[in-house]
């Protein structure tokens, strides 16, 4: 039937989609913060979810109207009960989240860092040249923001409060 093919179909679409839903999630946390590239794991995962069981739900025959909107919803749901999670528990959010990490303190590169973190000495640099600084030696630090980007810190004579206090690696 076109609207409705049954329960079945939708307890398989929700069960299927919890199960695929968690497995790209922990994917994504074991694969790095460099692969998401600017984008956080949530808005990878319900992007890419969203237009594959868009596609689905136009091209296969397969799949009842009625369960591809449950998977929508699904996909929603999840996408809200993780974000209030994980707002409202740091268990929950350093499950779900990465820190920051420390690549570069006080003008010197951590290579362990880097090579965990999956990162080439080329990359940092770079990062630092396009802020403007022709010397590591001006350089606080430089962090592995979440997202996969670069933030370079600029030495300062005496600071009040540090911006590295939640990054991974440092300590005062």
């Amino acid at each position: 039937m076109i609207f409705f093919d049954g329960w079945q179909g939708i307890w398989r679409t929700l069960i299927v989609g919890v199960l695929a839903y968690l497995a790209l999630v922990a994917l994504l946390r074991v694969s790095g913060k460099r692969t998401l590239s600017k984008m956080n794991a949530f808005d990878l995962i319900v992007t890419v979810a969203l237009g594959s069981t868009l596609a689905t739900i136009l091209l296969s025959s397969d799949v009842a109207l009625a369960e591809g909107l449950t998977a929508f919803a699904l996909l929603i749901g999840l996408q809200f009960v993780i974000a209030w999670l994980s707002v409202h528990s740091k268990t929950v959010s350093k499950l779900v989240k990465a820190d920051p990490t420390l690549l570069v303190y006080q003008g010197r590169i951590l290579p362990d860092v880097l090579r965990h973190e999956r990162v080439v000495d080329a990359e940092v640099l770079a990062a630092i040249r396009s802020e403007g600084f022709a010397d590591l030696a001006d350089v606080a630090a430089v962090v592995l923001e979440t997202d996969g980007t670069f933030t370079v810190i600029k030495k300062v004579a005496q600071p009040t409060k540090s911006t590295l206090e939640n990054v991974d690696r440092f300590t005062p």
